[in-house]
């Protein structure tokens, strides 16, 4: 019985990750609306935040702004003026990201940064396109990435392998990284979420312990919300750094 208990807890645990079909004969479910909801988001919070043009900017302005500077000056350091290009695309994905991980702790909203199909879907996008800025830059050249000067021949043979291994990895860091820390968040706040319920309606002396999982869910929120802005921080910057690497070959 208590295994039967076990196993359904776990189900409903991880229910909060399935894909529901919202249009079928368009192949969209839950996970692609709130994909659109957070484009859409992104997109209103910057054409009306920056439609004023104030000179003592309201809130919704010095949101926007504050998005922006803290983007761009991200950019600027990490991968130098030559990058400031890539400025937007390094936006749209800090920005996607952190509205994807922020509005699944919405009720009855959906993390779709929690799959990893999702994930490695913008790590493909970030590995092709800083892979392909190094080739456009660099030519063959390109190649010495995995081969560095002054190396020998015969430590070239491990060092280059080495090499190929660590920059295809990223594709497994970057991913795995989001992914796992959105699944393990909201495994957590599940989790304890239940408890609240489970020891609210345990009655007697259990009742009276119901507050404190109720008070660690809130804690949980609140960490949650930093690890949200983390996340898409790390992911952000780590792009920055793979352009770095792309553009100056280090």
């Amino acid at each position: 019985m208590a295994a039967e208990q076990s196993s359904e807890s776990a189900f409903h645990v991880m229910d909060q990750f399935v894909l529901t079909p919202v249009a079928g004969a368009l192949g969209f479910a839950n996970s692609n609306v709130w994909m659109l909801v957070a484009g859409a988001a992104v997109t209103l919070l910057m054409v009306l935040g920056m439609r004023p043009r104030a000179m003592v900017p309201g809130r919704l302005q010095g949101l926007a702004e504050a998005m922006y500077e803290f983007t761009y000056d991200m950019v600027d350091e990490q991968v130098g003026h030559e990058g400031r290009k890539y400025f937007p695309f390094v936006f749209t994905l800090f920005t996607f990201i952190l509205l994807g991980n922020l509005l699944g702790l919405l009720p009855y909203g959906f993390t779709f940064t929690s799959h990893i199909v999702v994930t490695l879907t913008l790590t493909v996008v970030v590995f092709v396109l800083t892979t392909l800025v190094a080739i456009v830059i660099h030519r063959w050249h390109f190649l010495t990435y995995f081969a560095p000067e002054g190396v020998s021949p015969v430590l070239l043979a491990i060092v280059a392998p080495i090499e190929v291994i660590s920059y295809l990895s990223r594709l497994v860091s970057l991913s795995v990284r989001l992914f796992a820390n959105m699944l393990a968040g909201h495994v957590m706040l599940k989790v304890f979420a239940t408890f609240v319920v489970l020891l609210g309606g345990a009655g007697g002396v259990m009742a009276i312990l119901s507050p404190l999982p109720l008070v660690l869910s809130i804690a949980l929120v609140g960490f949650e919300i930093l690890v949200a802005f983390l996340q898409a921080y790390v992911f952000a910057i780590l792009t920055c750094i793979y352009l770095h690497d792309a553009i100056h070959l280090h």
